[in-house]
Formats: C-alpha cells, structure tokens, sequence
C-alpha cells in the first residue's frame, strides 16, 4: 500500500485553564492517565467497575466481557436493567422530580418544559398505549417524528416495555422509510401529522402513507399519529389513531420491563455505500454506559447546573446518545430544538443561548461553517457568556472553523471537544477530555480511556506517527455495534475483515497520528484521492480551501485522469454573492496557488466550482456521492428528496469556470 500522506500542517495549541482544570470531572493529565492505565492494567475490571458505579442494576452481572464467540461480543450479560428507569425514575427518587429535564423551543420561538416527574408520566402513558396495541418486548417500532418531547417520549416509551426502536429522520423520503419499515418488520409506526422546519410545514404522515403504499409492510399493524401543526391528513380506519386519543386514556404508570443487559435497546439505519441500508443494532447496558461515561467525561456533564443542548436531531446517533439516553441518564437539564438555525432570523441558535443560559452546546461543524459566512458580528449581539463548552460532532472540523467558533462563539474561554465517534461506536470515542487534553484545532486528540485506538496499513500492521493509514479500535468496548439487523454476515466484513485479522474494528477513516499521539482524521477511506501516486484526505484539502478568507465552505471529490489517476474537483461557497465571469476565472486561480502554498502542488484542484450552497442532507450532511457523479459529468440518478435544496445540484453543473 502507498501510504495515505498528511498534508495538513497545524501547530496551534490551546491548553485548558487553570479554572476549568480546577473543577473538572477529570483533571489534568495525571487524570486522564490515571483512567488510561487503569484500563490497560485490567481491561475487564475497569468497565466492570464503571458500569457498577454508573448504571443502576435491577439484577447485577457477574461477567463482564465475554469474547468467546468475537467479533460477536457480549458485556455484562447475565446482567439486568432498564434503560427508562435509570433515565428516569433514578433521578426522581434521588428526590430531583421537580427538576426541569427538557426545554422544547418550537419552530415558532414558543417554549415549553417538562419536568422529570412530568415525563415520567408521560413516558409511561405512551408505553401503556404501545402495550395496548400489543407491543411487547422484542417487537420493533419505527419513530417518524419531528424534533419534539414527543419523539423523546416515544424512544423512552419503547425503552421502557422492551421494544425496541428505530428512528428514521423525519426528512428521509417514503422510500427510505419503506425500507427501514421492510427490514425491521416493524410493528408499529409512530408518527405525526407534519413537522415544522424554518416556517414551512413538512407532511410526515403522507410519507407513510405513500411508504406503506409502495408494498412490503406486511407486518405493520398500526400507525400512531401526534398532532402537531393540525394540518391535514388521511386517518385510515382500523390501523391509524391520534396520539392524543390513545394516551389520554391510559395510566400514568408502566412499571419497566428489566431485560438482558445484551437486549437490543434500539435499530438505527445508516447508509452503506452499495445495497440495502444497515441496521446497527446497539445493546442496553453496553450502550447505556457509554452514553454516561461520555457525558461525563467530554462533556464535563454538571447536572446541577449545566443546561446542555445538542442541536442534533433524534433520527441520528448523536440525537440518540446525546439528546434522549446520556443526558437523562445523568439527570440533566437540556434543550430541545425543532426548527432551523437561520430561522426566522440568522442569529437564532446565538440568541436561544442567550434566552436558556446555555452552559454546553454541542453542533456540526457544517452548521458552524454556514453561520460563519453570515459574519462575526451576527453572534456579537447576543450575550454568550453563559457558555462553558463548546462541541463539534458529525465530521472532521477545519482548522479554520475552529478558530472562528472558539474566537467568536466560545469568546476565546471555552474549550472546544471535536469528537469523533460513528454510528456504530454508540459513543465519542477520541476525543479530548476538557479539563485535561490540551487541544489541537482540527486534531479530535487522544482517545477516551478504555478505547484502544491504532493507525494500521492494509496489512493490519501499526505504522509510524506522522503516516496516514486506517484507523482501527483493537479491543471491544461496551458501547460498539453488536451486529447488523438480521445480517450477521455483512457485519462481520464491514466492520472486522479477515484482511486486518477478523477482530479490530475497522472505522472506515483515514487518520494519522501526530508527535504527540493526537489522532487527525484525514476523510473515509472511500474518500481518499489518489493524485499521480500520493493518497491525499479530501478533508485535508477541504481545510486548506477554508483557510482562505474568501472561502466560507468547501468540498472536495475525485474524478479520473488520464495522467494523474485522479484529478482534485473543489466545490466552494464564498463569504458573500457567489462569484461569476471574470471574478470567478480569478480567484480560481488565487485558490489553486493557496492551495498550492499551503500543502504543495501536488494538491492544486484542477476544477474548482462555485455554488451558493453544497447539496446537504436537512441534517447537514454533505453529500459527497452526488459531487462525485457532477465532477466526473454522470448522470444523478439516486434519490435526492432528502436534500436541503436540490436546486443546488442544476447550479454546480453548470458552475464551471
């Protein structure tokens, strides 16, 4: 294998404060390597020891880790829990009940809250109507729902009696939802009217109703509908009933069902790059310890007095993780969002900061990188001071956009943990622990202790620091995916091949380590550019392009070349009017020479592109695939519904310059 070469040069360095260290759930350096070595000494009995003092047991395990059957693990398995109780009642009798748990902002800026007593009433009259519908433990129900208390309510609900849950994201199309309805053989659906995203009105139940039509949901029996906007929809008679009408009437207590420890807590979709989506399928009391350890540990979690609020939606891991188990787990007060974050006005996020008291926001840095084109002076008007930390998840974050976020939004105090972590891990797994990590912008630092992180080649053997290769996790931890829904086989040549011998997890990134052992992800695997014989990270490039003040965002994909093998194609936003004629031809030409100046020729893009935007899932995701399919000229022919703009996709077309 030719080396993935790193071409990313940052020597920035910000340790964290005497004060933060001070009150810090893991402080300084000795803290962390105290927990590091911890684990190395006795693996097992550092995670039994976590999960003893983390999680409430109703029966307690007496093995920890059970490797017998790898990569087919097992932890904690004769244990067991509920995931419900210990989000939940834990907390209420711990005499906290009163204490708010969610603060929903609407679309429309109204606000609405929920104590824990509050939701656990809640909670409870959902899992007694699923029970009345004959939802029973094992049984799969599928939650189409807007950000709201709701969708919270409905995962907990499922969490509670056994069930388990998949959550689609409300702005996947029919077909999407079909299929996830198709695989999971899922008997109940959990939906609402429409949702409301930047003032506009998205129609959630037609969806169903259209994925139903397309065949193949046989085992589907019911359809559950929240009323949200009022808007109208088609009731089928005898499989379709209003939330409200099934709920009201049910008691307002539902005592848990204690399942294994290994009991699958919930399916989550994501997409594989051929064929069918994936189910990952994710245990309970593995993936339970996880979300506390990561909460307390990246987050520095206070649950006295932080107000923490991740932005990420319910239909993704993080929205799982970070928004509906970790934070109830540990009892704290958070903020939910439906709407937008440029709506109805460009400093929304900023101002909603200010009206919380927000004390932890956790984003992406694609919504970062947007909000820096609107300009610094946008977050200025608002008061920030109540922030303490600030987080980015969802992909790699440039150098450049750091920087903007911890100078403009974290107003140069607050440390920023750039986490990386998947679907599939449950949890953050590198990232740096704020009161002792010093920080590196655009590096997600060292691993989280327990996690055995490596660098390896194709072969499966470590390379040096400062080489790029895969990155691997060598030992299995709690929170990993325990297979794939009904495709055992696919999971284990994704995820552990034969080729890296069959028991590290292969994530699927690029990375390198640094001198001081700070990983750098360099972009997916399938994401890396063979450039007349050197293998270069797209996100690498990406960063380089960001760097330039014209630049606001970019994206960079490969397309063949007769010479080269692979030809860089940048797709770029501007800070202010998308650039034309002339102008365009220009700064085409400073950019390739930026490019050139900031990692070397062999990066120049040879087709640069402007756009005012990138095609973006409405989560903000990018969608690198369709950039590939414009660079090389091919026709798009993949769905495209779940897009932001689709529009966007005529314009970067015809962008050429």
């Amino acid at each position: 294998m030719t080396a993935i070469t790193s071409v990313l040069h940052e020597t920035r360095v910000f340790p964290p404060s005497a004060d933060f260290v001070a009150q810090a759930n893991v402080s300084g350096m000795e803290g962390y390597e105290a927990l590091m070595n911890e684990a190395r000494s006795d693996y097992a009995g550092f995670w039994g020891r976590l999960a003893r003092e983390s999680i409430t047991w109703h029966k307690p395990f007496t093995q920890v880790l059970d490797e017998s059957n790898a990569p087919f693990c097992k932890w904690f398995h004769d244990g067991e829990l509920n995931v419900s109780y210990n989000c939940l009642e834990r907390h209420i009798q711990a005499g906290k009940g009163d204490k708010t748990a969610l603060i929903f902002e609407a679309d429309d800026g109204k606000v609405t809250t929920s104590t824990y007593n509050d939701l656990l009433k809640r909670v409870s009259k959902f899992a007694n109507a699923l029970k009345s519908l004959g939802v029973a433990m094992g049984d799969r129900v599928i939650i189409y729902m807007p950000m709201s208390i709701e969708a919270v309510v409905a995962m907990q609900a499922c969490a509670r009696i056994g069930a388990i849950h998949s959550v689609v994201f409300g702005g996947f199309s029919a077909k999407s939802l079909n299929e996830r309805i198709a695989d999971a053989r899922a008997k109940v659906v959990v939906t609402a009217d429409e949702s409301l995203r930047g003032g506009k009105a998205v129609p959630l139940k037609a969806a169903v109703d259209e994925a139903i039509a397309l065949g193949g949901c046989d085992s589907l029996e019911k359809v559950v509908v929240y009323k949200r906007s009022g808007g109208p929809v088609n009731m089928a008679a005898g499989r379709d009933l209003w939330w409200h009408e099934l709920a009201d009437s049910q008691a307002d207590v539902c005592e848990p069902t204690w399942v294994n420890a290994e009991h699958p807590l919930f399916i989550l979709y994501t997409s594989g790059s051929t064929g069918k989506p994936k189910g990952v399928q994710h245990s309970t009391g593995g993936y339970l310890l996880g979300a506390i350890l990561s909460m307390q540990w990246v987050f520095d979690a206070k649950p006295d007095t932080d107000v923490y609020w991740c932005t990420a939606d319910v239909g993704w891991i993080t929205g799982h993780t970070y928004v509906t188990y970790g934070p109830l787990a540990l009892g704290m007060t958070e903020v939910i969002f439906e709407g937008i974050p440029t709506w109805p006005h460009a400093g929304r996020f900023w101002e909603m900061i200010q009206k919380h008291k927000v004390t932890t926001f956790y984003t992406a840095p694609t919504a970062i990188r947007s909000l820096i084109k609107l300009g610094a002076d946008l977050p200025a008007k608002f008061d920030l001071s109540s922030l303490r930390l600030l987080g980015t998840v969802g992909e790699p974050i440039n150098p450049e956009a750091w920087m903007w976020y911890h100078e403009h939004i974290g107003q140069g105090r607050c440390p920023i943990v750039d986490t990386w972590w998947q679907t599939e891990t449950g949890c953050h797994m590198i990232a740096p622990l704020p009161g002792a990590v010093p920080t590196k912008p655009g590096s997600c630092t060292l691993p989280l202790p327990g996690i055995m992180v490596g660098v390896v080649d194709e072969a499966g053997h470590d390379v040096e620091k400062g080489k790029g290769g895969f990155l691997v996790i060598k030992r299995p931890f709690p929170s990993q995916l325990r297979t794939l829904w009904g495709d055992p086989e696919r999971f284990r040549k994704t995820y552990f091949p034969e080729e890296l011998g069959g028991k590290m997890y292969l994530a699927g990134d690029s990375t390198h380590q640094d001198d001081d052992g700070y990983f750098w992800i360099m972009g997916r695997i399938d994401d890396v550019l063979n450039v007349s014989g050197h293998r270069l990270g797209t996100m690498e490039i990406e960063s380089a392009l960001v760097a330039n003040p014209r630049v606001a965002e970019a994206a960079v994909v490969g397309k063949p070349h007769d010479v080269k093998g692979e030809a860089v194609v940048a797709f770029v936003v501007c800070k202010g009017a998308r650039p034309e004629g002339d102008e365009a031809r220009k700064l085409v030409s400073e950019l390739r020479d930026w490019v050139g100046k900031e990692i070397g020729p062999i990066a120049k893009p040879d087709d640069i592109r402007f756009g005012d935007n990138l095609p973006k899932t409405r989560s903000g995701k990018i969608m690198r695939r369709l950039l590939r399919a414009i660079a090389k000229g091919e026709e798009i022919t993949q769905d495209v519904s779940t897009l932001e703009n689709p529009a966007i996709l005529d314009q970067l077309k015809a962008s050429v310059v």
